[in-house]
């Protein structure tokens, strides 16, 4: 890659031999050379060697020095990166330390009345942004919880069950099939976002794309917990890489996953979703239900929504799928961590906007990690959402609800 006309290659790193930590790419800006280059340059991306020189014994300020000296190199200002692909991309074990650290996250204070809370937690999101002290906090959190095992993902019935082999759900969250002829594991977990003072619990799924293999015991999944919605947040392949197997049917047709059969019976698409209605029948019993399933499309690989209206506008019509419903939502997109967890951080922030509660992101996430591991996986998701739910609460789309207003 070269640089801009500004000499700004538009990424960086964090890491270096001083930290006792790899080199890792922890931001791409959009529309930068290292956004632009073939191949793109990725959040997560580890940098081997820079111009043809190891990295792994420079220190952070020596990495970005070289860096920096590119732009004047012999080679013309080309930069040359040798990296490890990250895991998301991949299914590779990237082999660096896990942060372990809760960190403490802006509050408003207890003295502000109940009535502006609200508002000045979003300020504080708002000042966390433009000081750039939003995305270092994000970092500094742990993305698994070291108190929680994660033994039976690794046992070795089912470790050809999951489509990474460092994403594995949390053994006291994990969803445990009843009824499945291979065994009680999928990779999967609940998530349960509580709403203060409104009542409400949020009950998610959060779970990986299904493999080819992997069909069957995602439908016995959905049967065995009544679930009536399927949020998915990617295409089967992108860039050629197959994403999630095709678990459904075409329009009009049926398949069989073994004591379920499952017919399409709607398809409807627009720019950014598709809707499909599923027919799903318990031969065994008998027994039929409807399933609906949301598609959205407008999510570029390793990127974030390209219009975050778009994506508010699909977050209010996931809330109104599960209106009149206590049985989890099924989220999943590839390996049910980056996409699924903004999904979740999002709504869940909608929701406490609408009950008039302030809203810490930061909390939000370490409350979902302590559910599934690695949920909102990239510095990039995180900020997406800090700002999407500023615009949503600045512009008026989500709005506390008339019965949360008056509270002092």
């Amino acid at each position: 890659m070269r640089p801009d006309g500004a000499g700004r290659f538009g990424f960086n790193v964090k890491g270096g031999a001083d930290q006792h930590y790899p080199v890792i790419v922890s931001r791409v800006a959009a529309g930068s050379s290292a956004d632009k280059c073939h191949p793109r340059l990725n959040e997560g991306d580890m940098v081997l060697m820079i111009n043809g020189r190891d990295v792994s014994k420079m220190s952070h300020d020596q990495v970005v020095s070289f860096i920096r000296s590119a732009r004047t190199a012999p080679l013309g200002g080309e930069l040359v990166l040798t990296i490890k692909p990250n895991v998301y991309r991949l299914g590779d074990v990237i082999d660096e330390p896990e942060p372990t650290a809760v960190p403490e996250s802006a509050r408003v204070a207890e003295s502000v009345p109940r009535s502006d809370m609200l508002e000045q937690s979003l300020k504080l999101i708002s000042d966390a942004l433009k000081t750039g002290k939003a995305l270092p906090q994000f970092e500094m959190l742990y993305r698994r919880n070291p108190r929680m095992s994660t033994n039976d993902c690794i046992q070795q019935q089912n470790i050809k069950k999951n489509r990474y082999r460092d994403i594995c759900p949390y053994d006291a969250t994990r969803v445990i099939l009843t009824s499945c002829p291979t065994g009680d594991y999928i990779n999967a977990n609940y998530v349960n976002m509580e709403i203060p003072s409104s009542g409400i619990v949020n009950r998610y799924i959060a779970c990986q794309g299904p493999l080819n293999h992997t069909t069957e015991d995602f439908w016995i999944m959905v049967w065995e917990q009544l679930c009536s919605t399927i949020i998915m947040l990617t295409t089967t392949s992108e860039n050629g890489r197959a994403k999630c197997h095709q678990y459904w049917p075409r329009l009009y047709e049926q398949a069989d996953y073994g004591k379920l059969s499952v017919r399409c019976l709607k398809e409807r698409d627009t720019q950014t979703c598709v809707y499909r209605e599923f027919s799903v029948k318990n031969r065994m019993k008998n027994e039929e239900r409807r399933v609906t399933q949301m598609q959205y499309l407008a999510w570029p690989d390793h990127g974030t929504p390209n219009d975050p209206k778009e994506f508010i506008s699909f977050v209010e019509e996931v809330r109104r799928a599960r209106i009149g419903s206590v049985e989890p939502i099924v989220v999943h997109c590839s390996a049910g961590i980056g996409r699924t967890g903004v999904l979740i951080l999002m709504e869940t922030a909608a929701c406490m906007i609408e009950a008039n509660e302030p809203v810490y992101p930061l909390e939000l996430v370490r409350i979902m990690r302590d559910q599934r591991a690695m949920l909102v996986q990239t510095p990039g998701q995180y900020q997406f959402v800090c700002e999407s739910i500023l615009k949503a609460y600045q512009e008026g789309l989500i709005k506390p609800l008339a019965e949360y207003q008056k509270r002092n």
